[in-house]
């Protein structure tokens, strides 16, 4: 380790996957960030468990396809022996977001693309995106991504038929807008796991590139009893119903009369992200007000504190995950310091506050 550095990471750059030295440029574009420090590459995981021996690094980054060993045991290896921040590289195919989708629900903490073909720009547009996941991956709580379930809450009758139909009367869907980023696939997990059938509509962005949240929707709607999906332009925002924001383009709320629906556009990132939280939460802000639940989960940076706080002014609940529950408390604090959380829970406590919501 580097004592001087104010911030030193290291990692095992794991599997050289990228034709020519193009793997070499993509390692040089780590090191070329001054806190920083590549520790060594492995060309399979047996070499690297060996190097690893002699010295651990802070931060591993991994790629899909390795030879001898697959990614998936080798992670959960690493994790059983000494749970470490491990940053997956996939490319944009969907074998691999399948494998990548894999790794995620194994403990990984996110997720950086690497490009198929070896143009200069998009060498340099990749090493950007994998040195900004290793910083995230340097300041996650890995044990939390570990750490047993939080029990799930105890359901009332109402979490199945609510006491009255009160909010049948009302003239606007009520809508749950969820925002989070680095520890949110698994965050989201207990969330979604933990809702019944019945439950309010839901909106989610989560920081993911393009492919990959197809492939992660699918995997929850697997396993959750809601109905989980990418969101395609068009799609009502119905109970029971998790739409998930396509990676690299936005969602937003739309609504015609009583009915709310999301649109998909495309443009330019904002605060470094496409899907940006930020961009649902103010439309979510200017189409739902008050009959909307906001909540802002486990990520880096400070994506979508400027739209909770929207929502928040617009008469929206507002809600942040608390700090010991938080793989990384970035997005949350940033939230709550600028004065858009109405109040601050634990993740276990998130699906029970989602179902005791009536608007």
């Amino acid at each position: 380790m580097v004592a001087e550095m104010a911030l030193c990471l290291a990692l095992i750059a794991m599997a050289v996957a990228l034709p020519g030295n193009h793997f070499i440029s993509r390692v040089s574009g780590i090191s070329a960030s001054s806190i920083i420090k590549v520790m060594g590459t492995a060309a399979d995981p047996i070499f690297a468990m060996e190097k690893m021996k002699k010295a651990w690094p802070d931060v591993i980054v991994l790629n899909v396809e390795m030879p001898r060993k697959d990614c998936i045991t080798f992670l959960k290896k690493v994790i059983s022996e000494r749970p470490t921040p491990v940053v997956i590289c996939s490319t944009l195919t969907e074998k691999e977001a399948e494998t990548t989708m894999q790794t995620l629900a194994s403990g990984a903490v996110g997720v950086a693309t690497k490009p198929k073909i070896g143009l200069r720009q998009r060498l340099q547009d990749a090493s950007d995106d994998l040195i900004h996941m290793v910083k995230a991956a340097a300041r996650a709580n890995v044990r939390r991504l570990h750490a047993a379930p939080p029990a799930q809450p105890k359901f009332s009758a109402d979490a199945i038929l609510p006491q009255s139909n009160h909010a049948m009367a009302r003239t606007t869907d009520i809508v749950v807008a969820i925002g989070t980023s680095t520890g949110g696939t698994q965050a989201l997990e207990a969330v979604l796991t933990g809702l019944p059938r019945v439950c309010p509509g839901i909106v989610v962005v989560l920081h993911m590139p393009e492919k990959f949240t197809e492939a992660f929707a699918g995997r929850l709607d697997g396993i959750c009893q809601v109905e989980v999906k990418e969101a395609k332009a068009g799609d009502r925002v119905l109970p029971g119903t998790v739409l998930i924001g396509p990676g690299g383009r936005y969602m937003l709320l739309k609504r015609n009369g009583a009915q709310c629906h999301v649109e998909i556009v495309d443009g330019p990132p904002v605060s470094r992200h496409g899907p940006s939280v930020d961009v649902l939460f103010r439309s979510v802000a200017q189409c739902a007000g008050k009959n909307a639940l906001g909540i802002i989960m486990t990520g880096i940076g400070d994506d979508g504190a400027n739209g909770l706080l929207e929502m928040r002014q617009e008469g929206a609940n507002t809600v942040a995950q608390d700090e010991a529950s938080c793989v990384v408390y970035g997005m949350p604090k940033e939230a709550v310091k600028r004065g858009g959380v109405g109040k601050t829970i634990p993740l276990g406590s998130i699906a029970n506050e989602i179902l005791q919501y009536r608007g």
